[in-house]
């Protein structure tokens, strides 16, 4: 293989998404059938990238293959994976496993999505760069960066970055077992994520790693959840309320709403107004959506938002992505120039999203693409609700 530093690039992917883009924004009949158009796009060109996909693109590049890495058969990334992981004196697994490596290879390069701590294993198998681990968190598991409150993963990172093999990252672990909590409990969790990756960025020897992963050993309570993806949530919210009071006032012909009235289920009904509802007054599920392979996960619902709130569940990418498209959606007066509008957009969300660790938008992710064409549009927010109605339609 290649040297690990390499890291991984877009290769085609990215590519045949901006050309779908464009494609469809371009066409002189998008002004007049926009959401018909971003549904047929979504429907027939824009795929879902699996991670295996990734994997098998990655590999493909490092090892210096030729042809399409898509017709390239399993087996031999099968076999470049057993052949470096043992180069690398990598287990299958970082617990105890009955499983081999060749039912688990298979399984990694043939499947949607794996679990995060499948991406750190290999990390250390096929000598990953950090930033090559990186890239896989942020584009094939659509997750944050190497999260540095983690004792787990900040020891991960602390070998890739030193280019430490699988017996040292071992070791480090064992140490790290071992060690008693920090004498003085340090805020290291209740800190900004910038904050805390640039005290992480001081570690230059074990010793000072076993200093900083002993203080996020001093409270075993405390949540791996980032401060920061939360405060730009809650900013988000905020002036998604607003945006919200604004329309119920404009419904209402006078102002009798603020932004303090809207709840998490009156968002709900603004940004999912075209999704069906059942006879509880729920929204019907994903999964009758024709879109559901393409959307799975990325609906923002009232369910949703208040596990945000209540702190049981983490801000992801895509409900940043939603609350500022939703507020953007409304600055048709502020911005009415749709191309302006647009690039003002996809300015602000990479700004948040490179802020909270979770790299800018990525314009395969079907879902974030759809945004975007949807931000081109005279009406984004009524395209947006069209097209969502489009997929629950079978004569579409």
């Amino acid at each position: 293989m290649n040297d690990g530093n390499e890291t991984l690039r877009d290769y085609n992917f990215t590519s045949a998404a901006w050309e779908s883009l464009y494609q469809v924004v371009d066409d002189v009949r998008f002004k007049d059938q926009d959401a018909r158009s971003i549904y047929s796009a979504l429907r027939h060109q824009l795929k879902w990238i699996s991670f295996g996909e990734y994997l098998c693109r990655y590999i493909y590049l490092k090892a210096g293959l030729e042809g399409a890495f898509d017709q390239i058969p399993i087996k031999e990334y099968q076999m470049i994976i057993r052949s470096s992981f043992s180069d690398n004196y990598t287990p299958a697994s970082f617990k105890p496993t009955t499983a081999k490596l060749s039912a688990l290879s298979k399984n990694w390069l043939t499947r949607q999505t794996v679990k995060r701590n499948v991406v750190f294993l290999l990390g250390f198998g096929l000598a990953m760069s950090a930033e090559d681990v990186n890239l896989f968190l942020t584009k094939a598991l659509r997750e944050s960066e190497i999260n540095p409150k983690d004792p787990f993963e900040v020891i991960c990172w602390y070998c890739y970055k030193n280019h430490y093999n699988f017996l040292k990252f071992n070791k480090l672990w064992e140490q790290y077992i071992q060690l008693p909590p920090a004498l003085k409990p340090d805020a290291l969790y209740s800190d900004h994520t910038v904050n805390v990756r640039r005290t992480a960025g001081k570690i230059c020897d074990d010793a000072s790693l076993m200093d900083f992963v002993s203080k996020l050993k001093s409270r075993g309570d405390q949540s791996l959840m980032s401060v920061t993806a939360r405060e730009c949530f809650d900013q988000l919210y905020e002036q998604a309320r607003t945006a919200a009071a604004a329309i119920y006032n404009q419904e209402a012909g006078k102002n009798l709403y603020t932004p303090e009235n809207i709840t998490e289920s009156d968002l709900e009904r603004i940004i999912s107004s075209a999704i069906p509802k059942d006879h509880h007054g729920n929204l019907t599920p994903g999964k009758a959506s024709r879109l559901n392979r393409q959307f799975a996960g990325k609906r923002l619902s009232r369910q949703k938002i208040h596990e945000i709130l209540s702190g049981d569940s983490e801000v992801t990418r895509f409900e940043l992505i939603t609350l500022n498209f939703f507020v953007f959606s409304q600055k048709l007066e502020e911005l009415p120039n749709a191309k302006e509008r647009y690039f003002s957009f996809l300015k602000s969300t990479n700004e948040i999203l490179e802020k909270c660790w979770m790299g800018q938008m990525y314009i395969q992710n079907p879902y974030e693409c759809f945004v975007l064409m949807c931000m081109l549009s005279d009406d984004p927010l009524g395209t947006y609700g069209d097209v969502w109605e489009m997929s629950y339609d079978p004569g579409f």
